[in-house]
């Protein structure tokens, strides 16, 4: 079994130019999208412990049709309050979303994740394929996973 590493492969040589490029990884560009019971409460924590920020907020009083939070280093996510099951359209529900983000500060984002009352579903730590991760519990029951590991250079 040839186990790959981040750093192996990561420049490739044309060979009709003879130019070395350096592979990176790829941009964020997958924007998840669910529902939340509480919808706006949910947006606070987001924006308030994790550092999300908020873009755009539709909808009246409690409920949000749609709401776009964008994470800084890019991507982002989608939300809006939970409806009927005959509305939701195959979003997935309250508490049923899992996500891996990453971040070049866990140390930083675990402490203000935590200082917001954050449930700790996994501490920090040092992963055999050279991330520093750690994994959050939000309000909603939602899984979030942080950590240094970019993806894979392409």
């Amino acid at each position: 079994m040839t186990q790959n590493t981040a750093t192996e492969n990561s420049a490739t040589e044309n060979s009709a130019t003879g130019n070395t490029a350096t592979k990176q990884p790829p941009a964020p560009n997958v924007w998840p999208a669910f529902r939340a019971n509480d919808a706006r409460g949910l947006i606070k924590f987001l924006v308030e412990a994790l550092g999300f920020e908020e873009v755009v907020v539709y909808g009246e009083a409690d409920r949000v049709d749609h709401a776009e939070l964008a994470w800084p280093p890019g991507g982002g996510v989608m939300l809006g309050s939970a409806r009927d099951e005959a509305e939701q359209s195959g979003v997935t529900g309250p508490g049923h979303f899992s996500a891996y983000v990453v971040t070049s500060d866990p140390d930083g984002l675990y402490a203000r994740a935590v200082a917001h009352g954050a449930k700790v579903a996994s501490e920090l730590h040092d992963t055999d394929y050279g991330s520093r991760d750690f994994a959050i519990e939000d309000p909603e029951g939602n899984h979030w996973s942080f950590g240094t590991y970019p993806g894979h250079p392409r």
